[in-house]
């Protein structure tokens, strides 16, 4: 058990492998216990210039206030474990130049809590309208923003990892290579390219660019919302990039954790993926619409059931599932 005996805290849902917490992480934190979570997976709200309705913090004040957050963090992780943070960028207020606080917030985390930066990751969405409308639309000085930097942390130079699980399809020419052989030689470059390059490992290693288009306006999560009056939180990751660094940084049975769970995309994927997971929300309007995510068609049908049962029953009044004993 992650918590606690001392723990007030009670989920506010609970599915066959996870719980969802309505509270404010910070004062949630002190009651896990030290090394217990696996992974760390999350996108807090951003700094920008202008308040959002999820409770981002303002840019000159956003590393104090995260920083409140990494010694838990630190402190919870296991020491193979990882912690994966998404972050969008920000321009200065009234300049269209940009603010660096994704960059003193990865210093912070690595000199004042200890953390190493494994490997930083791009989360490019080709889909993202073009923004700031000043810069971009109007003055036309600026080209649109389409890419969130992920820092990959952990508490050992050797985090758990094992990119096999993550492998890409090959591309045509790699699979006409594997068909019909390749010569081994030195390419211009100097690179000697031998014969284990036409080796058929399974898939093509993944760069750490993730081109992840967020498109996703109509899907079951948002129609259950639509249906029943409940917001549609407005800053979702897309599923798959939960996915890759699920499968990527942990096996089945590890715990995640999103401390800013939102919807709660990443513990509906690592349901999916048969990982454990735990969620914690200070708002309770989108931790009631992110129960819909567990009525999706690819979970078991036991547990959609129960949703489906529970939400015409109680119309959202109470957790969707009974608690665990």
């Amino acid at each position: 058990m992650y918590l606690k005996r001392t723990s007030p805290y009670h989920p506010y849902y609970t599915s066959a492998l996870g719980e969802a917490f309505l509270c404010d992480t910070l004062e949630f934190l002190p009651f896990l216990r030290d090394a217990s979570v696996d992974l760390i997976l999350t996108s807090p709200p951003f700094a920008l210039k202008r308040k959002k309705e999820y409770g981002n913090e303002e840019e000159d004040k956003y590393c104090d206030w995260f920083m409140s957050f990494a010694p838990h963090l630190y402190r919870i992780l296991k020491d193979e474990g990882s912690f994966v943070l998404d972050l969008g960028g920000a321009y200065k207020p009234g300049f269209p130049v940009r603010s660096i606080y994704q960059f003193e917030l990865l210093v912070r985390l690595v000199k004042e809590t200890g953390f190493y930066l494994a490997q930083e990751f791009y989360h490019y969405n080709p889909a993202r309208l073009p923004a700031p409308a000043e810069w971009v639309n109007v003055r036309r000085v600026r080209v649109k923003d389409s890419v969130n930097v992920v820092w990959w942390l952990s508490k050992t130079p050797h985090p758990k990892a094992d990119n096999r699980q993550v492998l890409r399809p090959y591309s045509d020419s790699m699979q006409s290579l594997l068909k019909n052989g390749y010569k081994a030689k030195l390419r211009p470059s100097g690179h000697d390219i031998s014969e284990k390059f036409s080796r058929d490992n399974g898939g093509a290693i993944p760069p750490n660019l993730l081109e992840l288009a967020n498109t996703d306006s109509n899907g079951r999560y948002q129609q259950l919302c639509r249906e029943y009056g409940v917001k549609v939180h407005p800053a979702r990751f897309p599923p798959q990039f939960a996915e890759f660094f699920i499968k990527f940084l942990t096996d089945e049975g590890a715990l995640v954790y999103d401390i800013f769970a939102g919807s709660n995309t990443t513990g509906f994927v690592a349901e999916k993926l048969a990982r454990r997971w735990l969620a914690t929300e200070l708002s309770e309007e989108y931790l009631r619409g992110s129960k819909f995510r567990f009525m999706d068609k690819d979970l078991p049908v036991k547990v959609t059931k129960r949703v489906t049962r529970a939400v015409e029953k109680e119309n959202l009044q109470m957790s969707l599932f009974p608690n665990k004993k």
